[in-house]
């Protein structure tokens, strides 16, 4: 009957008899499912419940915060600085080696557990980390998620073939990965816990401009200079606050952000000041400052402020500087749960935090446009130039063939010419028109530039023998063992004003392929700007997002593709043009999807079907551009279809309720829809269903469009997911509705699901999915 075992114990991972004593444990564990924790781990404490499974020195003060770290030391030494902080905790767990119940395992657990208010993590390694991200994505969704991981080196630099596999070093790629999934990344430990008890006590921001208060010139200087440096904005006051700054404040106050009311300001001038911030618009938070003087009673401040702040939802931090003579004024703000800080740059980068969190969340929750025009690739050009060089034994494309696959997908690039000698790229040349650009073509050499193998704004057939002719005696000093294949040759593009940028891929030994985007060129490595500011009309942004979304799906298509150059890309409002490119494939270390942190979008599930009255409509997984539609399908609903949905009335869903809906993790949830042909396709109806961690259990809803139904959509509806969730391996199907809704029952009936009527106005319905029964039809 037991089900968890903790393994305490180091050096598991030496072999004898041809397997490891780790190996061995799991197998042993695995007939009987039994979890293991650890080994090589200091064990768990659960404080709220008094159980301390582990062999840390003390026991940990209950609390509301969960402790996930892979470093046992660091648990011993965060419990004695959480005690001497008053710092409590839900869950203390030490992972140690995670060789079964591992991140996303423990992030599934705290993220519905209702004792918990916020998840810190200690990482130093990461395995699975498509189990990771959909965990960690579901988890932010509810409650602060907060990472502190060691190992920032960029270790995976060293071996690149190519500018963005330079550039994309590991601790990048798990910043990125942290964004993605809503979390915020911080670097110490002070920070760890001051960022949660941010999150948790502060209302959301929703921009970085930051309006300051402050009874002294200094400390709103210090808390300035942090802001600025530190991305924020320093919120311009409007006019009208301005003058009613002038009407309340002595006229010595500083007549601007920060606001400072002067040395003896007391409770009501502060009370005043905050007041008239308040009402102004043109910021998104509030911090006041006060240092102790002898003519103010701090604590009284504190208490007045309180009061105010309890009855705004304007963010507000405060900072009460000094030690024993505002103790009592902090403790007041603690109680009352207002963000406290004892310095204006730890005030000030709290509030950063809380900057950087919000963009994540709503990055994690951002609809994106419709994608402007789709394409199909060339998939036989692009594996045929892949399989060529595949059978060569090459891993480096030639600068022709890895401009033949972006080709393939649709992205525009300069015509390039293959020449065996200096005598044929002059006929070339000659044929195009001058002037041209020549680059030496070699598997050998990945970085031409670097040796002297590109020549640019070639004039003239002279000018090209003696560019020629230079250029092989140079690669012939500096790379003297290099294979030299001949020249590529291309017409100069004439873009003036466009900027060069790159658009690259790289595959991180962790998560995966990787896309990066910034400014290219030669210096692309020097200038590392990789978050370049494109205003329109400058650009043509609908051509540069489309090159990013091919080069994706490039990567989905063909695990084999390791390392993607575009640099430099020419944009500019006429569109883009690639110039150079590389492109390197080796045998990928897991087959089709699976390399990929995040599931992409199941094409394949796609199905056209024809319903009662003859209509053809699409049945899909959801997306999330989806979003105005399943507003829309809302909104068609009717009262009673809306009750039987949600069990309550709810007049509309907000973009936070639409974005859970519209974008699904498709490893652990699928929805699918049926939506209309045409240009402006309607969704009529949506059936999903959401699995457990273990895949053991999904629990699923439909709902049809009110005056769509009784038209066999339903029905169809149903028959696919059943089928899809057969094949992904779910074991039952599971389903709550309402004793009145007697179409839902008679449609379950018609799928052999049991019906379980409950005491109240519930009823449970269930299907084994596994019990043999033909794939989604109804019985």
């Amino acid at each position: 009957g037991t089900r968890a075992a903790i393994v305490l114990s180091a050096g598991l991972r030496v072999k004898r008899e041809g397997k490891n004593l780790e190996q061995r444990m799991l197998e042993a564990a695995q007939p009987h499912g039994l979890r293991i924790l650890g080994p090589n781990c200091v064990g768990l404490q659960l404080p709220n419940l008094g159980l301390n499974a582990s062999f840390a020195h003390r026991d940990s003060l209950p609390g509301k915060l969960a402790m996930i770290s892979q470093s046992g030391a660091l648990c011993t030494m965060i419990i004695d600085w959480a005690r001497s902080r008053g710092i409590g905790f839900s869950h203390f767990i030490s992972l140690g080696n995670a060789a079964d119940v591992d991140f996303g395992d423990l992030l599934d657990y705290l993220g519905s557990d209702a004792g918990t208010r916020g998840i810190l993590l200690y990482m130093e390694s990461l395995r699975e980390a498509r189990k990771f991200m959909s965990a960690a994505r579901a988890t932010a969704r509810n409650k602060p998620v907060i990472v502190i991981k060691s190992g920032r080196e960029r270790e995976g630099a060293r071996a690149a073939n190519s500018h963005t596999g330079a550039l994309a070093g590991s601790d990048e790629v798990f910043d990125t990965a942290i964004r993605r999934a809503g979390m915020l990344r911080v670097y110490t430990i002070e920070e760890l816990f001051s960022a949660v008890e941010t999150l948790a006590r502060a209302r959301r921001v929703q921009g970085n401009r930051l309006a300051m208060l402050t009874n002294g010139g200094g400390p709103g200087v210090l808390a300035t200079d942090a802001l600025v440096s530190g991305g924020g904005r320093l919120a311009e006051l409007s006019e009208a606050t301005v003058a009613e700054l002038n009407r309340v404040l002595p006229p010595e106050w500083s007549h601007g952000n920060p606001v400072d009311i002067v040395g003896d300001g007391d409770a009501r001038r502060y009370l005043d000041a905050l007041r008239a911030l308040l009402r102004d618009k043109h910021h998104d938070a509030v911090l006041i400052m006060l240092v102790p003087t002898a003519v103010v009673d701090n604590t009284e401040v504190a208490r007045v402020l309180a009061e105010e702040i309890k009855e705004t939802k304007k963010p507000i931090l405060t900072c009460w500087m000094g030690e024993e003579a505002v103790e009592e004024a902090r403790d007041h703000f603690e109680r009352e749960g207002i963000p406290s800080y004892e310095t204006p740059e730890s005030a000030i980068h709290a509030f950063l935090q809380m900057v950087q969190y919000e963009q994540n969340q709503t990055a994690l929750m951002q609809t994106p446009a419709s994608s402007p025009g789709s394409f199909t690739p060339d998939h036989e050009a692009a594996k045929q130039v892949l399989a060529g060089a595949a059978a060569d034994g090459r891993g480096m494309l030639t600068e022709p063939e890895a401009k033949a696959v972006l080709r393939a997908y649709g992205i525009p690039v300069v015509d390039t010419y293959t020449a065996a000698d200096v005598d044929e790229a002059e006929l070339i040349a000659e044929d195009i028109g001058y002037p041209v650009a020549l680059k030496i073509l070699s598997p050998d050499i990945t970085h031409k530039s670097d040796v002297g193998g590109v020549l640019l704004n070639i004039e003239s057939t002279q000018l090209l023998r003696y560019a020629a002719e230079g250029m092989l005696a140079r690669i012939q000093r500096h790379q003297p063992g290099a294979r030299i294949q001949g020249f590529s040759v291309q017409k100069m593009a004439e873009r003036p004003g466009a900027y060069e940028l790159i658009i690259g891929a790289a595959t991180d030994p962790i998560f995966g392929p990787v896309l990066l985007f910034g400014r290219g060129g030669t210096a692309v490595e020097v200038v590392a700007d990789k978050a370049v500011s494109l205003p329109p009309p400058a650009v043509d942004l609908a051509a540069v997002r489309q090159v990013l979304l091919k080069v994706s799906q490039l990567l989905i298509d063909y695990p084999e593709v390791q390392e993607v150059d575009i640099n430099p890309l020419f944009a500019d409002p006429r569109g883009v043009l690639a110039l150079d490119a590389r492109l390197h494939i080796a045998a990928p270390a897991q087959a089709g999807t699976a390399r990929l942190a995040i599931r992409p979008y199941p094409q394949e599930l796609e199905e056209w079907i024809t319903l009662g009255d003859n209509e053809k409509v699409l049945l899909r997984p959801i997306r999330p551009e989806d979003e105005p539609a399943h507003h829309e399908l809302f909104q068609r609903l009717s009262k009673g279809d809306v009750y039987f949905r949600f069990f309550r009335a709810i007049n509309d869903l907000d973009h936070r309720q639409l974005a859970r809906y519209t974008q699904i993790d498709y490893d652990r949830e699928m929805a699918f829809i049926a939506t209309t042909a045409g240009e402006h396709p309607e969704t009529l109806g949506v059936v999903r269903a959401v699995a457990d961690a273990d895949n053991d259990t999904a629990e699923f809803a439909i709902v049809i469009r009110s005056d769509r139904q009784s038209i066999g959509l339903g029905r169809r509806l149903m028959e696919k997911l059943i089928r899809y969730c057969r094949e992904h391996g779910t074991r039952r199907l599971v389903g709550e509705t309402l004793m009145e809704n007697q179409a839902m029952i008679r449609l379950a009936r018609r799928f052999g699901f049991a019906v379980s009527f409950k005491e109240g106005e519930f009823v449970d319905l269930s299907l084994d999915l596994q019990s043999g029964q033909g794939a989604g039809d109804p019985a």
